[in-house]
């Protein structure tokens, strides 16, 4: 249970500086409510406690929600202690859901599935229009050093943002102002505020890819190439995210430029035009397309195929991608959803 009136030591200084800065980058309207994510740890522990004390200051009211993932015995009781905690603070209202993880994919993002399913229900059923997650720097090191294993792009290489639009829609977003702060320092916020964190027993377990990254790679890369690996890749993703927004805004720009329909509402893209563009650009434009008339999500194997129709041309056929058919004529790509039939010849 929480001291009444905690030191204000370091950590608690830098973790109540950062939940202030990024409540006021998020702008919420007065007397809005915000909520924290809260699991018990000691991440998102020191961000509901920073919370409680800076959103009244701010003129905002703050809750919590608490997902019980279901997957551990005994995680109704973590729960329900997270939840007590998160009223001791002054938060309210707070939000005890517990979900349904299914079976189907990898556990980790079976279990992110679910939980961001139930933090977005949160928000449409309280009306609350951001909600606070409590990722650190190192868990942005983490998610670059990923992606970069697995070759995934600036989409994972630029690791995660303090604001993005959250699920629920309606304008909602999801916050994540200890993204500057390290792991140490919410641990140090919840030592010296009197809170006891929970320990998650899969944060240990090196079944999961993420603990070893967390627990083997990074400390053999500080040991190898000395301190500061993790600052150096939340930097390089902040960088990436720069360049790859500015990028973004150039081909949905030209996305414009070069989108067309043929006479039975089919989407075109002029090839010229695509061809006029550097690769970063054209495949940007090809996923912007996809995704904006179609729903549809390409992969970079996906945008290179496609590519060569503008790039490589010899007459080939259509190219094929999950939901959509691509096909070259003339001077058009012509984009076809898989369920509907070949024009007329």
């Amino acid at each position: 249970m929480p001291s009444e009136r905690p030191r204000l030591t370091p950590a608690v200084a830098d973790v109540r500086r950062a939940v202030r800065t990024g409540l006021a980058a998020a702008a919420p309207a007065p007397a809005a409510l915000v909520l924290v994510a809260l699991s018990g740890g000691p991440d998102s522990l020191a961000l509901a406690a920073a919370t409680a004390f800076e959103a009244p200051r701010a003129g905002l009211r703050a809750g919590a929600v608490v997902v019980d993932h279901g997957l551990q015995e005994g995680s109704a009781t973590v729960a329900a202690a997270a939840a007590e905690t998160a009223r001791a603070l002054g938060l309210d209202p707070v939000l005890v859901r517990r979900v349904h993880v299914s079976a189907g994919g990898g556990p980790e993002d079976a279990a992110r599935t679910a939980r961001y399913a139930a933090l977005d229900e949160a928000l449409r059923e309280t009306g609350s229009g951001h909600l606070l997650l409590g990722h650190t720097l190192d868990d942005q090191a983490e998610t670059v050093l990923l992606g970069l294993a697995r070759g995934s792009g600036p989409a994972s290489l630029r690791g995660m943002a303090m604001n993005t639009p959250a699920r629920a829609g309606g304008g909602a977003r999801y916050l994540r102002p200890l993204l500057g702060v390290h792991r140490s320092t919410t641990v140090a916020f919840c030592s010296d505020s009197g809170l006891r964190p929970w320990t998650d027993p899969h944060n240990s377990d090196p079944a999961y890819l993420r603990v070893r990254v967390r627990d083997r790679v990074l400390p053999a890369l500080e040991r190898e190439l000395g301190p500061g690996v993790a600052d150096a890749l939340a930097r390089t993703a902040e960088q990436l995210r720069e360049d790859a927004d500015a990028l973004d805004r150039f081909a949905a720009e030209w996305a414009e430029e070069v989108a067309g329909a043929t006479d039975d509402g089919r989407l075109t893209l002029d090839v010229g035009g695509l061809a006029a563009n550097p690769p970063a650009l054209r495949q940007r434009i090809l996923r912007f397309a996809a995704a904006g008339e179609f729903g549809v999500s390409l992969s970079r194997a996906h945008t290179l195929a496609i590519s060569a129709l503008v790039t490589d041309w010899h007459g080939q056929g259509e190219v094929a991608v999950p939901g959509v058919r691509v096909e070259r004529q003339g001077g058009l790509l012509v984009f076809t959803p898989q369920s509907l039939p070949d024009p007329p010849s």
